[in-house]
This record gives C-alpha cells, sequence and structure tokens, in this order.
C-alpha cells in the first residue's frame, strides 16, 4: 500500500516538474516529518533530471524550537539545500505572541509565506500536508491559490501519519528529536506540546485547530 502511494506521488512530482520546470517549483520545508518526506521525494525526482540543485522555502516565525531549526540547518548542509528562510516583518520583541490565534498565524507565518513565494518567484509549492492530519487539509491534491499566489500541490496528502514513519525508516532519513520525546506535530513553542496519546495534533492549540479554516483562508497550509 505505501509503495503504491510513494509511486503516485512521484508520477504526480515528475508530471509537475514537466508542467512547470524544476526551477519553478520550491519545497515548503518547516523542518517536520512530513515535509522532510517531501523534500526527499522531490530530491529523488530532480536526480533523475539531472538536477542537483534543491530549492525550499522555510517560515522562521521567530518561536520555533531550537530542535527544529538545528536540525533544519543541518540536513540542509547534508542534503546541500539551496534554502530561503523568511521572517516576520515585526519587532519579536514587542509582538504579544499567540495572544490572538488567527493574528499571530497571519502575522508570523502567512505573510512571511506570500511574501517568500512573491520573492522567490514561486510557481509551484510542495507542501507536507497530509488530510488526515485534519478535517479542514481534506483538499484536492494540486490547487491555485491566490494567496500565497501559487500552485500548491501537496504530494503526501494520501499518506497517513504511519506512511510517513515507514517512509522515514525505510530510507533512514534523519528527523528532528522532539519526536523520540513524545511530540507527534511540530508547531511554534507556545501553541505546540507533547501528545498524551488522542489524535496527532493534539498537541497543538486547540484554540487554532479549531479555526483552521478561516487560517487556511487567510493563506495557512
Amino acid at each position: 500500500m505505501l509503495e503504491r502511494k510513494i509511486e503516485a506521488a512521484q508520477n504526480e512530482l515528475r508530471q509537475v516538474a514537466a508542467e512547470y520546470g524544476a526551477d519553478n517549483i520550491s519545497v515548503a520545508w518547516t523542518g517536520g516529518k512530513d515535509s522532510t518526506v517531501t523534500l526527499h521525494m522531490w530530491k529523488n525526482i530532480l536526480a533523475e533530471m539531472g538536477v542537483e540543485c534543491v530549492t525550499a522555502l522555510n517560515i522562521d516565525t521567530g518561536c520555533k524550537f531550537p530542535e527544529v531549526l538545528h536540525h533544519r540547518d543541518t540536513l540542509t548542509q547534508d542534503w546541500g539545500i539551496d534554502l530561503t528562510i523568511v521572517r516576520p516583518e515585526v519587532d519579536m520583541s514587542q509582538y504579544p505572541i499567540a495572544q490572538d490565534k488567527i493574528t499571530c498565524c497571519a502575522d508570523l507565518k502567512i505573510e512571511p509565506l506570500s511574501r517568500g513565494v512573491k520573492q522567490q518567484d514561486i510557481e509551484v509549492l510542495l507542501t507536507g500536508i497530509r488530510k488526515d492530519e485534519h478535517p479542514d487539509r481534506d483538499r484536492p491534491l494540486r490547487e491555485q491559490r491566490d494567496r500565497p499566489a501559487c500552485l500548491m500541490m501537496h504530494p503526501v496528502l494520501n499518506f497517513t501519519e504511519m506512511d510517513i514513519w515507514a517512509y522515514t525508516m525505510q530510507f533512514n532519513l534523519p528527523y528532528c528529536p522532539l519526536y523520540d520525546s513524545g511530540y507527534r506535530s511540530l508547531g511554534c513553542v507556545p501553541c505546540t506540546k507533547p501528545c498524551d496519546g488522542g489524535e496527532e495534533r493534539s498537541g497543538r492549540d486547540g484554540d487554532k485547530e479549531a479555526k483552521m479554516d478561516m487560517l487556511r483562508s487567510l493563506g495557512y497550509f
């Protein structure tokens, strides 16, 4: 079953590469397990095409876990990723982090994402979202968005959490050590905690999770 999902994702990536060209495609890489699988898949497809440079876009909100940033920076060097890091255009020393979840995500995640896509002239953004994570993430494999202004393509949309870990183990992918400490989904520090059973994103802030559809309408993954 997993092999069929991998094959389907690879074929979709080959098709989008043929349609848009590798230079116009980037990976929205968070440093988390799902987008790392997407990054690895895309890296392999580019290798088939004889392309060595893999471009990725990362949103550094200013309140990410140090372990995530270290993993991101280490893997960027080890895999030779051409990584663009975009940051919020707010004064983080004065910003009311996580007080209003919608405003906070809009300022720290959504605006930098849109700005990064525009600055890098990205036509296709490959994400690591999966539809079994959250009801509001059940969407088409490809979706043209106005914000961010690009085609968003979700290669692992039909993967389960177990599929992601099976892929990670099969290809011996490095991953953030926070997953070994009870975290199952990694966001910003104020809105993320280890899971104590329950759903995969039960460690995420419940207020924000309840407003996922609104966040998505603003340009959130």
